[in-house]
């Protein structure tokens, strides 16, 4: 992994997700385990993006002026740090994230967030098609159950995994947040 051609993108990782509607969600350590990779990309001064999802409907949890709007405190953005707004599940889409990488020459993308079937996929497969080595942090995405087309709840450890294995050689190189992190020893 080259440093300088390397960016960390944060997807969603918003209050809002707190909200009990969501119903039952697995990986509770998503949060900490992006704050660890987010303070190593820090200490390392390598580019670093975050993302807010808006809504314009006033009763949207993900409107900009609810509370559900903000970034969690565990993952402030720090001044420098580029944070863009989305209106639906790809980052790339409505928002000038191709261009601003390919501006700053980022060849990979290293993609954290949530939710993992939702903006954190989406996400990672635009990036994959658009031609980005693209790594997806297992541990450091989370899920929550859904119910299917016949009324069939999964739960939300199984809505992850399958997420994740729909992504994985297809569109990104999945890896534990140990891994990476083990991978960038060395790398300044």
């Amino acid at each position: 992994m080259e440093n300088q051609n390397t960016a960390l993108i944060i997807v969603d990782v918003q209050k809002a997700f707190d909200d009990p509607k969501w119903g039952e969600r697995n990986n509770p350590s998503a949060e900490a385990n992006i704050s660890r990779i987010l303070g190593t990309w820090r200490d390392k001064g390598w580019h670093i993006i975050h993302i807010q999802h808006t809504s314009d409907k006033p009763h949207s949890l993900f409107h900009p002026t609810n509370e559900g709007f903000r970034i969690k405190e565990v993952l402030t953005p720090s001044e420098g740090e580029i944070v863009l707004t989305k209106k639906v599940n790809s980052s790339f889409i409505g928002t000038p994230l191709e261009e601003h990488l390919r501006q700053n020459h980022i060849t990979h993308v290293v993609i954290t967030g949530l939710t993992t079937p939702h903006c954190v996929s989406t996400t990672t497969r635009m990036s994959g098609n658009l031609g980005f080595n693209t790594t997806l942090i297992s541990d450091a995405v989370a899920a929550f159950g859904l119910y299917d087309q016949h009324g069939t709840y999964h739960t939300a450890e199984t809505i992850h995994e399958i997420s994740l294995a729909t992504l994985h050689h297809e569109f990104a190189t999945i890896l534990t947040t140990d891994e990476l992190l083990d991978s960038m020893n060395g790398i300044s």
